[in-house]
């Protein structure tokens, strides 16, 4: 059995004020609809620098404290890749929010998010970052569609 497989290695962060939290509504064709902001860990770049950095490419805000509540993770259809997306969340963040090519930023209310049309799956990995006795968010090929459970 290979110890080491290839994967793509992500980031996502929810940042919150109380009751609000700060959503992206994704521009990407593959990816449409409401999550939030985060991106790939590039080379040689801590797990946390790269969701700080992300959140401050897509928002225009700087986030701190960041602190890793979950993970989601899938093996790509044909079995070539891991995709990992680790989940932080925050309340600490500063300076003046801000769109970018990747989507409009905005706050709503927690309650509301049912309201708006989501990113596929996003649902679903919304519970493990609201939740704090989930960790993970996985998916699976099961006879050809996809699985999730939230462990």
């Amino acid at each position: 059995m290979a110890r080491k497989e290839y994967c793509v290695l992500t980031n996502m962060c929810m940042v919150y004020d109380g009751d609000k939290i700060l959503v992206q509504d994704k521009l990407n064709p593959e990816w449409p609809g409401i999550t939030f902001p985060g991106g790939h860990v590039e080379p040689c770049e801590s797990f946390a620098e790269s969701v700080i950095r992300e959140v401050k490419e897509e928002t225009g805000l700087d986030i701190t404290d960041v602190q890793l509540c979950g993970v989601k993770q899938w093996t790509q259809r044909e079995g070539e890749f891991r995709y990992i997306v680790l989940f932080y969340k925050t309340d600490k963040f500063s300076g003046e929010l801000k769109s970018s090519e990747e989507g409009k930023v905005f706050w709503i209310d927690k309650k509301d998010l049912k309201n708006y049309t989501l990113a596929d799956g996003f649902d679903s990995m919304f519970e493990v970052f609201d939740n704090d006795s989930l960790s993970e968010n996985y998916w699976w090929l099961e006879n050809g569609d996809w699985k999730t459970k939230n462990i």
